[in-house]
């Protein structure tokens, strides 16, 4: 028997079209990085020089670079390396901004004044000034990726968790479970969290994009991931070189951001329609 939750969420699920294209293509999306390295009889790093810079056909699909290393597979196999290193770039950030975002508001007085006063100081620099300094003073590398990453990109969570926070710690049963004499951390993380949160997941998908562009940036400007491994920003910029008799080498992987940035951007708007509650 379904629950009446369970068919009224179905319902706003089958009604969700962006969701459900968001899904589709996320599902195409990981087919493409993980069954094709397989099905693909070309190794994203073996260079033939007799083969370079071939067009697209039947033995090469996006045809082949300079060094003649088939671009199919290493688009492929950059996905993988592009959505492994943004996974992290979000989802570390995400757990840092929510709970800073989450102590902060609950706690409030000067510990909220002193978080939010740094907030607002990380807030004045431009997103990708503050990632690219950061990543040009300790050099290129995927560590100091992640750490540039994670040092600018929970900011933005932890202004909506607060902002959440400062609403819902005022509703009935959060002054409820203080009069009941539960210790605040228990409040924070069975009562308050749960019912903040989802704003924050939701930008969550739409910073996978911010991120994304972020990192792949990177690796144009020489400062992310760094070859012979694939990955679409140096793809980019090994192609720039070609761009008129080789143009498939950088027009592949620049495709490839765009529909990685349309899926998570349907997914965002998707996850938007389908958490928010009826009002």
């Amino acid at each position: 028997m379904i629950s009446p939750v369970a068919r009224e969420r179905w319902i706003k699920f089958s009604r969700n079209l962006n969701l459900q294209l968001g899904l589709f293509m996320l599902g195409l999306l990981v087919f493409a990085i993980f069954v094709f390295p397989v099905l693909i009889a070309h190794d994203p790093l073996a260079v033939d020089f007799d083969s370079a810079l071939i067009p697209p056909g039947a033995d090469h699909w996006f045809g082949t670079d300079d060094l003649g290393r088939d671009v199919l597979a290493r688009v492929a196999a950059a996905g993988l390396v592009d959505l492994q290193v943004v996974t992290v770039c979000v989802f570390v950030p995400f757990v840092i901004g929510s709970t800073i975002g989450l102590v902060s508001g609950y706690i409030g007085g000067v510990v909220d004044t002193l978080l939010m006063r740094l907030v607002d100081i990380l807030w004045a620099f431009p997103f990708y000034v503050l990632v690219i300094s950061i990543v040009g003073a300790l050099g290129p590398s995927v560590g100091n990726m992640y750490l540039a990453f994670s040092m600018v990109v929970w900011i933005s969570f932890a202004r909506i968790v607060r902002g959440e926070v400062l609403l819902a710690k005022r509703q009935e049963y959060v002054q409820a479970a203080q009069v009941l004499g539960f210790s605040h951390i228990r409040i924070m993380a069975r009562h308050v969290l749960p019912n903040v949160i989802t704003p924050a997941i939701v930008f969550m998908m739409a910073d996978v994009v911010l991120t994304i562009l972020g990192v792949t940036s990177l690796g144009f400007l020489g400062l992310g991931i760094q070859p012979p491994t694939p990955e679409w920003g140096v793809m980019i910029a090994e192609g720039r070189n070609f761009i008129l008799d080789g143009w498939w080498v950088s027009l592949f992987p620049g495709l490839a951001i765009v529909y990685v940035g349309i899926t998570f951007t349907l997914l965002g708007d998707g996850l938007d329609d389908f958490l928010r509650p009826k009002g």
